[in-house]
């Protein structure tokens, strides 16, 4: 062969493989290639963690106070936190305030600001802050909340410093994935179309900074709320969590309010809903939209901590001392921009309180492993009530397994 034809062939060579390339890259994720899936960094497991109520009663403030009149609120999670931190987005129901000194419990909660530093270093990501004890300290105390929240490195969702900020945040998580949340406190009736909460009506303007729905106007909130999940999405929310503070207290199914109002927002662009405020926990379900979508719901979460049990309601609130951890395990495709499985679980908690020596220890204690070796049980001597605990955790959310 002449040089010319082995050059003209050589040229001929480097046009095809350059055309190759230019076609299908060799640094291309494999969208745009037919039968080629994405490479691995483009899928995303994700897990996304959310409790119940977050309470202080004044006995817990007492049980929490050390001898330099400090507070210390970390023991209180310190066999929960392995699974908090866990997560990719861990959020958590703060039904108390920051309001500041006297401090206060029921019914007007005002907590120290070391339970808020006890959440950050438990692995909480998100403090929520749409319940019915929201403004026990007015909006001085709404506000005040907030800053200490955020101050704790926690980001805030259900009320606002202001009118013109978003009534979402998005959490951004270690890999990447952008989460948004947007919870929302039921209102007590009124009368004149006020707001109220808690039964205190509220001015317009202090109205404007919390995110709250009346179930004589469900549209309308849902209106609201459907419009802060496409302004989240155009900010640029990959995943949207939604959170409900309503039922009935004490209950231990989900009523039809509950039910309405968690098929209408599965319907809207939401992945996941978590709630409480009936202090007991209710069954959770796998809500199927139209379109073929899985939208995990847990109707309510109970108590993670607090001071209601049998001690203090009687022997009928048992109930109030059992919360859970609630988990929505995703699997994210960064490419497509889509959720393509879903799945969820629920680790049960109970609340342990005893007595050890002049003061009162408070532990959440995870029932989901052999419990006879837990520390704490072995000194409170609390282990059937915790057995009794799991079992009826169990039946709510058909979890599987045995303690």
């Amino acid at each position: 062969m002449s040089r010319k034809k082995i050059f003209v062939l050589i040229a001929a060579i480097l046009i095809v493989t350059v055309g190759a390339l230019t076609a299908f890259p060799l640094f291309s994720n494999g969208d745009d290639i037919p039968g080629i899936a994405p490479v691995q960094d483009e899928i995303v497991d994700l897990q996304i963690l959310c409790v119940g109520d977050i309470m202080a009663h004044m006995s817990q403030v007492h049980a929490q106070q050390q001898s330099d009149g400090t507070y210390d609120f970390s023991n209180n999670f310190q066999y929960v936190k392995e699974y908090i931190q866990a997560a990719d987005a861990a959020l958590g129901n703060v039904e108390t305030t920051f309001g500041g000194t006297p401090y206060i419990g029921y019914p007007n909660f005002s907590s120290p600001d070391e339970l808020a530093t006890a959440l950050a270093g438990a692995g909480f990501d998100v403090g929520i802050t749409a319940n019915n004890h929201m403004l026990d300290k007015g909006k001085t105390g709404l506000l005040r909340t907030i800053d200490v929240l955020r101050k704790n490195g926690l980001q805030v969702t259900g009320s606002r410093e202001n009118a013109e900020q978003p009534r979402y945040t998005i959490y951004e998580t270690d890999k990447g994935i952008k989460v948004g949340v947007i919870a929302y406190t039921y209102q007590t009736p009124s009368t004149g179309g006020a707001v109220a909460i808690n039964g205190g009506v509220i001015g317009s303007d202090t109205a404007a900074l919390i995110n709250s729905f009346s179930y004589e106007n469900i549209a309308g909130a849902l209106a609201q709320i459907d419009d802060s999940i496409a302004q989240a999405r155009a900010e640029g929310a990959d995943i949207i969590v939604m959170y409900y503070h309503w039922g009935e207290e004490y209950q231990s199914n989900a009523n039809h309010w509950q039910r309405e109002i968690a098929e209408k927002t599965a319907a809207m662009d939401v992945d996941m809903i978590f709630a409480s405020h009936p202090h007991n926990l209710q069954e959770s379900e796998m809500i199927e939209t139209a379109d073929g979508k899985q939208v995990p719901v847990f109707y309510s979460m109970g108590n993670f901590i607090s001071n209601q049990r049998a001690e203090t309601l009687g022997s009928d609130k048992t109930r109030t001392e059992t919360g859970c951890i609630a988990r929505v395990f995703l699997t994210y495709n960064k490419a497509t921009k889509e959720i393509t499985a879903v799945s969820m679980d629920a680790i049960p908690t109970w609340v342990d309180r005893y007595r050890s020596g002049d003061k009162l220890t408070y532990t959440i204690v995870p029932l989901d492993r052999d419990l006879t070796s837990n520390a704490t049980l072995a000194v409170s001597g609390h282990l059937a009530r915790a057995k009794a605990a799991w079992e009826e955790a169990n039946g709510l959310l058909g979890i599987d397994g045995s303690v």
